[in-house]
């Protein structure tokens, strides 16, 4: 077990009272967190980091698997929350410059986002005008227009952009590694090792052991008092590149991501939260959820329209989720040295830079950045 039943107070001793900044860090999960707190740790202070995953590459599960929608402000209402969302959507467009990886390299673009209503039944009665129209970017094609009966702008550059995750989180593995020699092992942590109560590395559960004086869980729906939300998602060729996020409301309400390579990610239909027992990377695909997204978004958007092209890709992930809603952040009651980001539910792609940049600042001085107020986040909230 990664807990233990100690006060919050524990907890907030225990993250201030590192006596030193710790040479090696051990990270039990290659996602978004996970190397976005091996990025940070090394860009920020010089300190290397083992990233440790069942599967031995990066991002196999939800990182690799989810849209990359980010928006500025839509956490808003969570305060605590969206302190934190504000901060790493800006981080994200700093690492997206051409100081740092470059647009390209993650896919990275601003666009718009609109919540279009549509009705397959609606050809001809009470549509939208054509200068409203003008503002729904799928609309521009014939098969589509039948079918728009409304809608509302969510946003517009300054507020929405896109990256891509899998390729986000390779960018920041490979930099992490070039900076501070960061590694990559296959397997899976089992328990911290003490000796003198001091943490000296992590217990893997083949028995291995890889030394460390920091450890952090970032393993998502795999951690302890998070589950597991399953989406799936299909890929699909458009006929050109659309700029526009759309959530559609009717047939289905499934949500669309276009990407600047000539595709859009397409998802909906979200199972109940559960205990999560599949293997990641190896969750299984369910051909009646690929079959109810295809048909949604090909009835939003008419059956000859933008997205009636076959799926290029069908996957599955685990989106994790905290009882709260509100995701764990912070050192471990009780376990000297361990500490624990996980549970960002729909947005971890967005809060990926933010939490590791806030997580490295706290593994390596004891004390989070001026961007975040971590207690919000305590783990200790759940003992």
């Amino acid at each position: 077990s990664i807990r233990a039943n100690t006060s919050s107070a524990t907890m907030a001793s225990a993250s201030s009272a590192t006596p030193s900044p710790p040479k090696t860090v051990v990270i039990a999960g290659g996602g978004v967190i996970g190397t976005s707190t091996a990025y940070y740790l090394a860009k920020n202070h010089g300190i290397k980091s083992v990233l440790v995953d069942p599967t031995g590459i990066i991002a196999p599960a939800a990182s690799g698997k989810a849209g990359g929608f980010l928006a500025l402000d839509w956490n808003d209402h969570t305060p605590p929350v969206g302190r934190l969302a504000r901060r790493s959507f800006a981080l994200h467009a700093e690492l997206a410059s051409d100081e740092n990886f470059g647009a390209d390299k993650i896919m990275y673009r601003r666009l718009t986002c609109a919540a279009v209503i549509v009705d397959p039944n609606a050809s001809g009665t009470g549509k939208p005008s054509g200068r409203k129209l003008k503002e729904v970017d799928w609309a521009q094609d014939d098969a589509m227009d039948d079918n728009v009966v409304g809608m509302r702008p969510l946003g517009d550059e300054d507020t929405i952009a896109q990256v891509h995750p899998k390729m986000l989180c390779d960018a920041l593995f490979g930099d992490a590694k070039a900076t501070a020699g960061c590694d990559l092992v296959k397997g899976e942590v089992d328990s911290p090792i003490y000796e003198d109560e001091k943490l000296v590395g992590a217990k893997l559960k083949d028995g291995t052991t890889i030394a460390g004086d920091a450890l952090l869980y970032a393993t998502g729906p795999w951690t302890k008092q998070v589950y597991g939300v399953k989406y799936h998602s299909v890929l699909v060729p458009t006929p050109r590149v659309l700029t526009q996020s759309v959530f559609f409301s009717g047939c289905g309400d499934p949500e669309v991501y276009p990407r600047p390579d000539g595709t859009a990610y397409c998802t909906g239909f979200p199972d109940d939260a559960v205990r999560v027992t599949e293997r990641p990377g190896e969750e299984e695909v369910r051909d009646e959820k690929v079959a109810m997204i295809v048909d949604s978004v090909r009835a939003a958007s008419g059956r000859d329209g933008a997205l009636s092209a076959e799926p290029s890709l069908t996957q599955a992930c685990y989106l994790p989720t905290t009882p709260d809603g509100i995701p764990m952040m912070g050192a471990i009651p009780g376990k000297d040295g361990c500490y624990v980001a996980a549970g960002h539910g729909c947005w971890g792609i967005l809060l990926g830079p933010g939490t590791g940049e806030t997580m490295a600042a706290l593994i390596a001085t004891g004390k989070t950045t001026e961007h975040v107020d971590i207690s919000w986040f305590d783990p200790g909230r759940f003992e």
